[in-house]
């Protein structure tokens, strides 16, 4: 069994690393993969572009957002959920810096709250460069060095002098691009190659010099060897024996450099490295500083070739400014005697405070001396989540080790796992483990209630209250009765304030954390319902700790607080909903009646046949039309039929609520042949309500002496007590409630019905 392990371990350095190449071959590989040899903005567009994209709906509108932001090559253990449209102006920004199309100059600034996904970004980028530069097309390529045996010196090596064969070899610290060690005029030449067999709108730009390191090993050997007389220098210093090319995988340090808030040291240091004095004695250099000498282990020197992330940039503020020239000339110096050329994609991150730091001396106008910084820094800015169903992700993701990225066909598969339950493993002060649960629409609770703190409110149409527009902005629309009202039918202001502050998920984890390890007051002869913490508990807790914690003002406490009861009648609303389904699930509708009386009703209303089992054509079924409209539906009685002939109220009813549904479908697919079958009946609104959908005047009528006031402890053999049997253990089938969740959860349902049952 290990031996598989390791023969699989073999396989994949296999498949990462090359063997080294000559100069010659890596030009030959460039112009046939000429994607290898793309500058550092281009490479990170390609690594993000080769992810492909994916579907989703953020703030009720459908986006194309690129798969690389759901750490695909992680199971999305760093996925940054939502922030769709930040992320794809950060793209788009990426094309123009990398066409050079007028963006050359700037630093990309990604801005936000706490616990928006910024982190996240910096470990997915990570993450996803590491995994793309595995790859054939991905593969990035630098230079080594080997100078031992030309003469006695010690040579180039950081240690005490070569030593022998590969240990002679010295790679460029600072990932330096192959193609930069020709002289400018032939560079130009192999590119235009390179660009030639390029499929790309985009060419590949190598603008820079040797990094310092490599410089002083390629003018040592051609000093040696003009010396000695060599015509063909460039050869002799190229000569595989002294050059090689090499493939290497991005990582932080090596293409990739990260600055966090914690690094500290003299901006030279934590910009480029430092000078290592030891090794400045050491190697000769004829009363200069040796290149050799140096650490390059600052920010710019990790992230050439590739990237350049500052973490929380207002830790680093005083760097800032001594990073202008670098995207604007592609240069930063080592002292003032030595420069370097850096290639790197260079991004910024931090919290608003940082914008403060920046507006300092907004008041004096042109004085500013912050202004030339400002216009450089490109701003996208990461908002709080505005989505239900990404926030119930992310509030399951930080009580849990799940990492899947919720990628689903139908908003009805993410309603699904919005609602699911939760089961989570405790140890108490005892040292005992045990099994709590969050039984359906707990976390569904919690997300509701961040993401209605984070709405503006200032927007909202006549008959609109905030849950409403947190579902629509989870799934694109609202239901209305028999109708659906759109996104853009409901005119929601572009301007609006949406996922600027609220509740950040970290209060609620923390929330729920603390609700997993307290005991709860709840007993039951048979059933563990204290190890249930429901979803009015962990709403209740939500709103008592937003007095206790500091990062809210008491304004956005008693605004959180105002917010809290409609959130509260929709996770009721959804609780009665399940118990209803549960008591009447014999009763519901199945899909092949659905489909079967729209099917009936659209050859009626087209004066069309329909086809029977026997492939024989028949005329539409008067009387199945009726039975599904007074018996399903609900809709008429025998009074709006002559015998099974409808009245107009009928012909209206199926004209424009049935048809004109199927028929917006049909325009909505009309590149594909139109078939009533293929219609989900969920998308015709009048008939979405009768499925699975029954009321307490459905539950009086079926069951005529059920008294809910009876249900917490109904006698024996009453219809009352078959009735909550059967409806708990329907709640743990159809619902995955626990049976001390379902016990819960239908005792707080009946209690409020039992008031209005008489």
């Amino acid at each position: 069994m290990s031996e598989e392990f390791i023969r699989a371990a073999d396989d994949a350095l296999r498949e990462t690393y090359e063997p080294p190449m000559s100069l010659s071959a890596y030009v030959d590989h460039v112009i046939e993969n000429p994607t290898t040899a793309s500058h550092a903005s281009k490479y990170l567009l390609e690594a993000i572009e080769a992810a492909g994209t994916r579907t989703v709906v953020e703030e009720g509108e459908e986006k194309q957002r690129h798969r690389f932001f759901d750490d695909p090559h992680n199971d999305g253990e760093h996925a940054i959920l939502g922030n769709t449209e930040v992320l794809n102006a950060f793209v788009d920004d990426l094309r123009s810096i990398a066409a050079g199309r007028g963006k050359d100059e700037k630093i990309v600034w990604l801005d936000g709250p706490t616990a928006t996904g910024k982190s996240e970004l910096k470990r997915c980028l990570i993450n996803g460069l590491r995994e793309y530069s595995k790859t054939p097309e991905g593969r990035r390529y630098t230079v080594e060095w080997n100078v031992a045996g030309v003469s006695e010196s010690p040579g180039m090596t950081y240690g005490d002098g070569p030593v022998a064969d590969e240990d002679d070899w010295y790679e460029s610290p600072v990932q330096v691009h192959p193609l930069s060690v020709f002289p400018e005029s032939v560079r130009e030449d192999v590119l235009a190659r390179v660009n030639e067999s390029l499929d790309d709108h985009v060419p590949v730009r190598v603008e820079g010099r040797l990094d310092p390191f490599s410089r002083e090993a390629y003018e040592y050997l051609e000093e040696r060897y003009r010396r000695e007389g060599v015509e063909a220098l460039f050869s002799a210093v190229t000569d595989p024996q002294h050059l090689r090319v090499k493939n290497y995988v991005a990582d932080v340090g090596k293409g990739i450099g990260v600055l966090h808030s914690e690094d500290d040291g003299p901006p030279k240091e934590r910009l480029v490295g430092s000078w290592m004095h030891g090794m400045l004695q050491e190697l000769d250099s004829r009363g200069r500083k040796n290149p050799q000498a140096f650490s390059y282990d600052g920010v710019l020197s990790q992230g050439n070739g590739i990237l350049t992330v500052v973490e929380d940039a207002a830790q680093h503020a005083d760097l800032l400014q001594k990073l202008l020239n670098v995207p604007d000339e592609g240069t930063v110096k080592l002292d003032k005697g030595i420069g370097m050329d850096i290639d790197t994609q260079m991004v910024i991150i931090s919290n608003p405070d940082l914008e403060a730091q920046l507006n300092q001396h907004a008041e004096s106008g042109g004085s500013d001396p912050l202004k030339a910084l400002k216009r450089r820094l490109d701003k996208h800015e990461f908002t709080y989540l505005t989505n239900l169903s990404l926030e119930a992700e992310l509030v399951r993701r930080e009580l849990t080790d799940e990492t899947q990225v919720w990628d689903a066909d139908s908003y009805d598969q993410l309603a699904e796992k919005i609602r699911e339950p939760l089961h989570v493993t405790v140890r108490g002060r005892d040292g005992e483990t045990r099994d709590r649960e969050l039984p359906p629409h707990a976390v569904e609770a919690a997300a509701m209630y961040a993401v209605v703190s984070r709405l503006d409110g200032e927007d909202l149409p006549p008959g609109v209250d905030l849950v409403d527009k947190a579902l629509v902005f989870d799934r694109g629309y609202l239901r209305d009765g028999d109708e659906r009202r759109e996104k853009a039918e409901l005119a929601f202001d572009d301007d609006a304030t949406d996922g600027e502050a609220g509740i950040p998920v970290t209060f609620t984890r923390d929330v729920i954390a603390d609700l997993l390890q307290e005991e709860t007051d709840r007993h039951h002869p048979d059933l563990p319902v204290e190890d249930v913490v429901m979803p009015r508990d962990v709403l209740n807790a939500m709103a008592a700790d937003l007095g206790d914690a500091p990062v809210f003002s008491p304004s956005e406490r008693t605004e959180f607080e105002n917010r809290l009861v409609p959130v509260k009648n929709h996770v009721f609303t959804a609780q009665e909903e399940d118990v209803l389904a549960a008591i009447m699930r014999e009763k519901r509708v199945d899909a092949e009646t659905v489909e079967e009386y729209i099917e009936h009703v659209y050859a009626w209303v087209e004066d069309e046949t329909i086809e029977n089992e026997r492939g024989e054509s028949e005329e539409p079924d008067p009387l199945k039309m009726k039975v599904f409209e007074t018996e399903h539906l609900g809709r008429f009685d025998e009074s709006d039929y002559d015998g099974t002939d409808p009245d107009e109220g009928v012909r209206e009813f199926r004209e424009g609520k049935v048809v004109t549904a199927l028929n917006r479908h049909a325009w909505r697919n009309r590149d594909a042949e139109f078939r009533v079958g293929d219609v989900n009946p969920k998308e015709i609104p009048v008939i979405e309500t009768v499925l699975g959908s029954h009321d307490w005047d459905d539950v009086r009528r079926v069951h005529e002496d059920f008294d809910p006031a009876q249900w917490d402890d109904p006698p024996s053999g009453t219809e009352t007590a078959r009735v909550k049997e059967q409806t708990i253990e329907n709640l743990v089938e159809m619902f995955d409630y626990s049976e001390a969740s379902a016990e819960l959860t239908s005792r707080h349902v009946m209690s409020q019905v039992s008031y209005r049952w008489d």
